[in-house]
């Protein structure tokens, strides 16, 4: 098969299936599955990569390390999602790898000697409910979500299919294909609870000299049928914590001087937290998101629940607001004689796309794909994405990695109860860029390969 047979073979073979992976985006999108829930999810993807005869097809502890996890759910919350999961349909022979919120997936093909090359995809849901709104797509199409409190609202339902409409293409190319290929299917990185450190922990990256991860984003000032952005950059890093403050109760009015008020506490850090002065260096960002109390009115209070989230600009900013936020927590607690536990519940990096990635993108998409490529290699990021464990653990081994920003239309905001995406020019798209570039860097002679 020569180059242009290939990139035919890439082209036609995305466009011949995506209305298949458009229903198959549907379906993803009825049973959506939060982080550590994706059971069905991942039951279905490992049958997909097992059909099309991928050499291997990792599940549970073969995926990630699962003490790597967190925000894991109890036993009790898991069990009943696996129930869930088998009445929805999960693949039975799969399913059990997921017992205990070991979700996740990942799909290998070996194709001789070459570089090892990586792609991340990522699975879950938002614990948000969908909209009702009749005019809401999903709702008038019939796959709105039908798990209260979950749904799809950042496209990770696309990201999904785009990685199984990958995998389809590829095996139409295989014996072109050369090196180590796999195929990440990476849950929980909302929140980012610890999906990708815990996949980066298992090794799978030791190796790897080229990764490309992406994400769905709204087309705003690119020009008409623009495809994609190459690479991203100045995304956040970012740390979420848990903290609960442990005080003393006694009757609010017979007593007060005897309690040590865990509330009072709470409202000092929430007032200070946020008065931390801003750095100079860069973006910094802080945000309360949960404070509960559920003490009475005649009480002094016992035990306060408060979860924040700290971000910034660079990795060392992100510490200088963890290290401030912790001297805050410490002496507001003194203050008031009152004990804490603080744990981190989810972090993400910051990262910066590799140039020479890029330009090869870029290349292949307008050379090869026919695909319109933005002006822009690199487009700045606002929130925080996990995928910088994979693009950092990559780069830090010599190679090169890149988050996409793959372009369409879209209804709502990411995160938005009425969220929607136009998957009929997002995933081909996707697809062809994925493929294409993956093509090109395995048959470069000069493809870059981590020596032993």
């Amino acid at each position: 098969m020569t180059r242009k047979e290939a990139f035919q073979t890439i082209i036609g073979t995305a466009e011949a299936i995506t209305p298949k992976l458009v229903e198959e985006r549907h379906d993803f999108h009825k049973y959506a599955e939060g982080g550590w829930f994706e059971m069905r999810t991942t039951s279905l993807i490992a049958r997909r990569l097992t059909n099309l005869g991928f050499d291997e097809v990792l599940l549970g502890d073969q995926v990630m390390k699962r003490d790597v996890r967190m925000s894991v759910p109890s036993d009790e919350v898991l069990d009943a999602e696996y129930a869930r999961a088998l009445a929805q349909g999960a693949d039975p022979e799969f399913v059990p790898y997921t017992k205990g919120g070991m979700t996740g997936c990942i799909g290998i093909l070996h194709c001789g000697d070459g570089p090892v090359v990586g792609m991340r995809f990522d699975i879950d849901a938002l614990g948000i409910p969908e909209s009702t709104d009749p005019d809401h797509m999903p709702c008038r199409l019939g796959y709105a979500s039908v798990n209260n409190g979950f749904m799809h609202a950042c496209g990770h339902d696309s990201h999904a299919v785009i990685g199984l409409g990958v995998a389809e293409v590829l095996m139409k190319i295989r014996d072109e294909l050369h090196g180590t290929i796999k195929l990440i299917f990476q849950p929980h990185e909302e929140g980012v609870a610890g999906g990708a450190q815990a996949i980066v922990a298992n090794g799978h990256l030791d190796d790897m000299m080229y990764m490309i991860g992406s994400h769905a984003t709204k087309r705003k000032n690119e020009a008409p049928g623009t495809a994609l952005v190459p690479g991203m950059h100045g995304s956040l890093a970012t740390s979420k914590w848990g903290l609960v403050i442990h005080g003393h109760s006694v009757h609010a009015a017979g007593c007060p001087e005897l309690g040590h008020d865990a509330l009072l506490a709470a409202a000092t850090i929430i007032l200070e937290l946020n008065a931390i002065a801003r750095h100079s260096a860069g973006a910094t960002r802080i945000g309360i998101g949960k404070v509960r109390d559920d003490s009475v009115v005649n009480a002094i209070s016992d035990e306060v629940h408060l979860d924040f989230e700290i971000r910034g600009q660079t990795n060392e900013l992100c510490d200088y607001m963890l290290g401030k936020a912790k001297r805050i927590i410490e002496h507001s607690c003194a203050m008031q004689e009152c004990t804490y536990e603080l744990v981190c519940k989810g972090a993400a990096e910051s990262f910066v796309s590799s140039a020479p990635l890029l330009k090869r993108i870029r290349r292949v998409c307008t050379e090869d794909l026919g695909l319109l490529v933005s002006a822009e290699d690199s487009m700045k990021g606002g929130g925080s994405e996990d995928c910088s464990y994979f693009i950092n653990k990559v780069q830090a081994n010599g190679g090169e990695s890149t988050f996409m920003r793959v372009l369409t239309d879209m209804t709502g905001v990411a995160h938005a109860r009425n969220y929607n995406i136009d998957n009929e020019v997002l995933i081909p798209n996707a697809v062809k860029a994925f493929c294409g570039t993956v093509y090109d860097i395995v048959n470069d002679p000069d493809a870059l390969i981590k020596k032993p």
